[in-house]
């Protein structure tokens, strides 16, 4: 990810960060607080202030967080950030490194071997490691592929900064859903943007949904 440092950063809201990570607002919300005597999981690197807002970077450790929790209480995940800064003296962002976990324990991952970030610091043979940027499951939902969470929509770091787009294209998805959304038929879309099949369009519209049901529940 150090390659990035150049590139125009996208902000990301709270809702389309959890929408990429498949992590909840309210874990968001947690994740940026220090608890029990323990540092924050993750203070967004742009703002942690209102407006919140993610980079990219944040958004990939994100995942790696979703991830862990799947096989760990936030109390490991807190502790093997805590190991990880403050005993290891790692101070890159959270997305620079590669943390597994296997029920048990969390793990620092190299390439062949790991460091426990829980138990000890003894080194251990990890057999699988996981890529957070592929699809997985979170408490039975699909969260896609971070880099194409669509087969035409595709998030890249160097094309508007990261913001989902269609593929091939620099058109933002939420404007093509918006058009559908307006009661444009798909097939008229390349009318607006002729790079923009009819297909692509539709696969717009349904990350958008994807992306809407992350939105604040509202209460009457």
């Amino acid at each position: 990810m150090h390659g990035m440092e150049g590139v125009k950063r996208m902000s990301y809201s709270p809702q389309l960060a959890a929408a990429l990570s498949g992590a909840t607002l309210r874990q968001l919300a947690h994740w940026r607080k220090a608890g029990s005597g323990r540092g924050a999981v993750l203070v967004p690197e742009i703002s942690a202030f209102r407006p919140v807002l993610y980079s990219f970077r944040d958004v990939m450790a994100l995942r790696t967080c979703v991830k862990l929790r799947n096989d760990a209480s936030l109390q490991k995940i807190r502790k093997a950030l805590d190991t990880l800064r403050d005993d290891l003296g790692e101070r890159d962002h959270l997305s620079a490194y590669r943390l597994v976990a296997d029920g048990s324990s969390i793990y620092l991952a190299g390439p062949d071997q790991a460091i426990d970030l829980v138990r000890s610091k003894a080194n251990v043979v990890i057999h699988e490691m996981v890529d957070v940027l592929r699809p997985f499951y979170r408490d039975g939902r699909h969260i896609p592929d971070l880099l194409r969470p669509r087969d035409h929509v595709t998030v890249d770091p160097a094309v508007r900064g990261g913001i989902p787009v269609i593929e091939g294209t620099r058109v933002p998805y939420d404007e093509v859903a918006a058009l559908l959304r307006d009661g444009v038929p798909a097939d008229r879309i390349p009318d607006y943007y002729p790079s923009v099949t009819a297909t692509a369009a539709r696969e717009a519209a349904d990350f958008a949904d994807y992306v809407d049901s992350y939105a604040p529940q509202r209460t009457a």
